[in-house]
């Protein structure tokens, strides 16, 4: 056996490598699924949220889009006011007592990040919405463009340039998050480092393999994430035309 710190490191990395490969796998999937998932909901969420109410619709109207709205508003608040690991044992435990229906864990542990993740993009989405430009929906309004064909063409895809950065943010937050899902006994790469652990009761060691993933995961991602912004900031991956320009004829 080992007696020193870097051998005990050594050793349980030689012994147990494909169970942190297979914990690192589940974690890496729970994440990104789990992200995608909640960037739909988030933006279906937004979006109602960012609907006005306006007068020329009449009341009957304004009171059905009321009610998604507050469906909404309360999604957002519940799931924005708990903690994760309290939203995995309500839904995990608390539905399979309550309604009698068995989640697979690893299902459980991406509804449960979608849901989590979907909470904070909505009001994301809801604010890029609200940074555009007002004069542009209003000329959308003013070709005559249907809400949703001016969401899909003018609004949307300037939110999604926006929000793209925080969109990886959210990944990134959640491959740290998924640590806690190990209380619904979801084998990610936490539950993994508390098998292996309890092995040979070495915590110091096996705990310290686990951050230094984590840190190597978050530190190459974010720095993925740097790339993105700067791809996307500034006149570098598009041309700013001016007015003058836009008045001249091209010439061949």
């Amino acid at each position: 056996m080992p007696t020193s710190f870097f051998g005990w490191i050594v050793f349980l990395v030689q012994q147990y490598h494909n169970s942190y490969l297979q914990g690192l796998v589940t974690t890496l999937t729970t994440s990104l699924s789990g992200t995608l998932l909640g960037c739909c909901v988030g933006f279906v969420v937004g979006m109602i949220q960012s609907i006005d109410y306006q007068k020329d619709r009449g009341a009957l109207q304004n009171l059905l889009l009321a009610v998604p709205k507050a469906v909404c508003r309360v999604y957002v608040t519940v799931f924005r006011g708990t903690p994760m690991i309290v939203q995995a044992m309500v839904i995990y435990y608390g539905i399979a007592q309550m309604f009698g229906v068995n989640i697979p864990a690893f299902q459980a542990a991406i509804l449960i990040i979608t849901l989590n993740s979907g909470a904070y993009m909505a009001e994301t989405v809801r604010g890029g919405i609200r940074s555009i430009d007002p004069g542009q929906v209003e000329g959308a309004q003013a070709l005559g463009m249907r809400y949703m064909t001016m969401m899909a063409h003018v609004i949307l895809p300037q939110t999604f340039r926006i929000i793209a950065p925080q969109i990886g943010n959210t990944f990134v937050a959640n491959i740290k998050d998924t640590s806690v899902l190990n209380v619904i006994s979801v084998t990610e790469l936490f539950y993994t480092t508390n098998v292996v652990a309890g092995t040979y009761f070495r915590m110091f060691e096996a705990y310290t393999i686990t951050a230094a993933i984590y840190l190597t995961l978050t530190l190459v991602f974010n720095f993925l994430l740097r790339l993105l912004e700067n791809g996307l900031a500034g006149s570098s991956s598009y041309e700013v035309l001016s007015p003058e320009s836009l008045a001249q004829p091209n010439e061949r």
